[in-house]
């Protein structure tokens, strides 16, 4: 357990876990998820922050607690919106709720539940073990719908227990007897829940069914869409011209469309590593060696037990561990979704440096101001709030990489207390993904600015000249072009006089002479068109 995590429940407010009501209609959340919250805050009076558990002090006892408080006692602030400590429980909790049922610290408690229970389960199945019999039908379901039926309310209960055992997991374990000593067959065998189990036995399994329906539930499906959504920019600019800029100086033509397509690409590329990852669980006991587990019956296979076990969950079995579960897939994971983020902040600067070219225009909405102080302005916010939060989140992220497969000796508690904020990560990136998606929905190109642009550059089009000189044996073509582009005016008109003045044969002067900046695109608006099916075929899928 982590040190110093109880807390006293009767005066936890509800909020502590989420800030505001989840519904049905909640995006990319299950119902069965939303109807095991069951949330029920009460009607309060001249407080907005009054959302109270059952069983804490007197909404007019706090209410007047809060109304006394000054900016001395500030300590005294019930949980809500506006004063949690965390912009994502806060401000931003509207775009990242949907982790909460994962990620939490209700979810982090239901995972929990839910392989203790898994494991009773398994010790009925193994014949050796006559001592808990198989379960009946009856009883099979009534374990089962303490998974499926766990509620706030049963996670504000594990909090009571906790702040009595001071430790989280033995909380969980004491809660699931006291739920289950009614019921005629279960009661029998109490003392099987959390059998030869360690703490991290418990907690390793926990994490790993939070992360995976985490990001199968909500970061994967939205990284999804945000890759749809510059693939869709990439085909439908795919022939657009725009100036190049390589060092910030005016380099070869290419497409609008082609330069999403590199973002699209790359992102899916980094999505397909990141759901390809494997998941992986221990099940070994106090140091990994099944001590505990052979001093009670020697005669089972307990590495193979485990083995099934933990692949029986979804997860992949870890077969060589000390006490935990030695994080590497986490590090793997996390730097992963560090490398999507360092792509997304590429393309975030990018956007936003076309909107500075005016390459882009911004729609408007009703109502919304840019600058406080000058009315002409839109802002490109989204781009900047992705790519600040991308920072945050890669901070985070990125700790976790490399701290959680450093545990000294058999085990230390460094990883219990940086676990609890894989949320913190994860939520950030999905607010940055989110803000990025909000941003691609305003743009509008401003074909006139990209045109005007290459109408001044034609000094682009010294590199085919000179290329096509090479061709046909013309003596030092880069240094003559050199001579009448670097550092000089160049035009239209000063690049037809010298191509007409070049030997080479008629057709490839004719070539060059209809050649444009904008034409000067090469096979950038093929590759643009053919960004989906690239896609699809670097995953092995039809995605898009």
């Amino acid at each position: 357990m982590e040190l110093g995590t109880c807390f006293n429940a009767a005066n936890v407010n509800q909020k502590m876990f989420l800030s505001a009501p989840m519904t049905q209609k909640s995006k990319n959340i299950p119902s069965s998820w939303l109807n095991r919250l069951n949330f029920s805050f009460p009607a309060t009076k001249n407080c907005s922050c009054r959302a109270i558990a059952k069983g804490s002090i007197s909404s007019l006892k706090t209410q007047e607690k809060v109304t006394e408080m000054s900016s001395n006692h500030s300590q005294d602030l019930e949980l809500s919106s506006l004063s949690a400590l965390c912009p994502l429980d806060g401000r931003y909790w509207g775009k990242v709720k949907e982790l909460a049922p994962f990620m939490s610290e209700y979810g982090l408690i239901r995972f929990r539940i839910l392989v203790e229970i898994k494991w009773l389960i398994k010790l009925s199945q193994i014949p050796q073990i006559v001592e808990v019999p198989s379960f009946s039908e009856g009883a099979q379901t009534f374990l089962q719908d303490l998974i499926d039926g766990f509620s706030m309310n049963d996670a504000l209960e594990v909090k009571k227990i906790e702040r009595v055992t001071n430790h989280d997991v033995k909380a969980v374990e004491y809660f699931l007897k006291q739920r289950c000593q009614s019921h005629p067959e279960i009661s029998k065998v109490l003392e099987f829940f959390h059998f030869a189990c360690t703490s991290e036995d418990i907690n390793n399994l926990a994490h790993a069914l939070m992360l995976k329906g985490a990001l199968n539930t909500v970061i994967l499906p939205v990284m999804d869409e945000l890759i749809k959504a510059i693939c869709d920019m990439a085909t439908t600019h795919s022939s657009v011209p725009m100036l190049s800029r390589t060092h910030g100086q005016p380099a070869s033509p290419t497409t609008l469309g082609k330069e999403m397509a590199i973002f699209a690409y790359r992102l899916s590329r980094e999505r397909r590593e990141i759901s390809q990852i494997e998941m992986l669980g221990k099940f070994a006991g106090a140091v990994g060696n099944y001590n505990a587990h052979v001093a009670a019956y020697p005669e089972i296979n307990w590495p193979e037990i485990a083995e099934e076990f933990v692949m029986s969950l979804g997860l992949q079995f870890n077969p060589y561990v000390p006490q935990i579960e030695t994080h590497d897939y986490m590090a793997k994971l996390f730097h992963s979704i560090v490398q999507f983020n360092n792509i997304l902040v590429d393309f975030d600067r990018d956007v936003w440096g076309y909107i500075s070219l005016g390459y882009f225009k911004q729609t408007t909405k009703a109502g919304e101001i840019g600058s406080s102080t000058m009315p002409h302005k839109v802002n490109p916010i989204d781009f900047e709030n992705s790519e600040g939060n991308l920072g945050v989140a890669n901070g985070d992220l990125s700790h976790l990489s490399t701290k959680l497969p450093i545990s000294r000796w058999q085990r230390d508690l460094t990883d219990s207390t940086v676990l609890r904020n894989m949320g913190v990560g994860l939520g950030h990136s999905l607010l940055a993904y989110r803000s990025a998606l909000q941003g691609i929905k305003k743009l509008q190109v401003n074909e006139a600015a990209l045109t005007e642009d290459l109408d001044k550059t034609w000094e682009v089009l010294a590199e085919p000249i000179q290329t096509v000189m090479r061709r046909y044996g013309v003596p030092e073509p880069y240094e003559k072009l050199k001579e009448l582009t670097r550092g000089r005016a160049v035009n239209k008109e000063s690049i037809r006089e010298f191509i007409q003045r070049l030997d080479i044969p008629v057709d490839a002067k004719t070539s060059l002479l209809n050649l444009t900046p904008h034409a000067y695109v090469g096979a950038a608006a093929e590759l643009a068109k053919n960004v989906n099916e690239a896609i699809n075929q670097l995953n092995g899928a039809q995605l898009f």
